[in-house]
């Protein structure tokens, strides 16, 4: 039987632990042979694929290119994630520009199916692919426990990714709000509803930002790279959490089309 995470604690207790226990826990979890397999199947075979067409085709090499980016709920979804992949991210007009949901963007970004040679030529491509698919595994696993934790964990990995991004304040948060796990912690350590959603994309930017300074004093994104002020929003969002009931993300590929926004390109 293979290692499943143990996250005993709900909130920020659990959380203490959780980082404690990470990287055995992790080490552990990454041995089951389900995984295993997927990764030797996928790093043996991506290397023949010339397009996104050859891709989709295959069911094994596509549960882990999704994976890496968390949209697993899309495998069924070929003609779409075909189409976000040939399109690319080079052009404005590409199909991946115009999702709000911005890992649609970053899949593509990666695999660079608008290149020549594509991306699955760099001599690390695979590596990263599959270091991305095993920790958004795990993840997943420590989410079947308790989902709050996985979004916590999130925070850690895509912030970094986000504010690091040469794009103006706006481009910033407009990219958090796109990011639906993401978006579920700022939400939630906000205190704001969530029929914010509903709104015009413009007057959500004012109330995430409104939000961020009335609470934290600041309404910079980049100031959470400062590992305190981290903190204090990971600890935020297990509070209001706590107070208002599990926080979850809508990440449904069967919705994404329906994601489709006007609003202006950031990145």
């Amino acid at each position: 039987m293979s290692f499943q995470p143990v996250v005993p604690f709900s909130g920020n207790v659990g959380w203490a632990f959780l980082q404690r226990t990470r990287e055995a826990q992790e080490a552990a979890f990454l041995k089951s042979p389900v995984i295993e397999r997927d990764v030797a199947y996928f790093r043996e075979g991506i290397g023949d694929i010339a397009s996104a067409e050859e891709l989709v085709a295959d069911r094994r090499l596509l549960t882990v290119a999704l994976g890496a980016f968390g949209l697993d709920d899309d495998l069924p979804n070929r003609f779409f994630i075909r189409k976000v992949l040939e399109e690319g991210t080079i052009a404005p007009d590409a199909f991946a520009n115009k999702l709000t949901d911005k890992r649609y963007f970053e899949m593509s970004k990666a695999f660079g199916f608008d290149l020549q040679p594509s991306n699955i030529a760099l001599s690390d491509f695979d590596d990263r692919i599959v270091a991305a698919f095993e920790t958004r595994r795990f993840e997943a696993a420590i989410g079947r426990q308790n989902e709050p934790m996985r979004l916590a964990m999130s925070l850690e990995r895509e912030l970094d990714v986000v504010t690091a991004r040469n794009i103006s304040e706006d481009g910033l948060w407009f990219t958090v709000m796109g990011t639906p796990p993401l978006r579920a912690v700022f939400e939630t350590a906000l205190n704001l509803p969530a029929s914010l959603g509903s709104l015009d994309i413009d007057r959500q930017l004012e109330v995430f930002k409104s939000a961020a300074a009335r609470v934290f004093g600041d309404s910079n994104l980049r100031q959470f790279t400062d590992p305190e002020r981290r903190e204090e929003l990971t600890r935020k969002f297990f509070v209001g959490n706590e107070l208002s009931g599990p926080a979850t993300a809508t990440v449904r590929g069967s919705v994404a089309l329906s994601l489709l926004q006007s609003a202006p390109r950031y990145y």
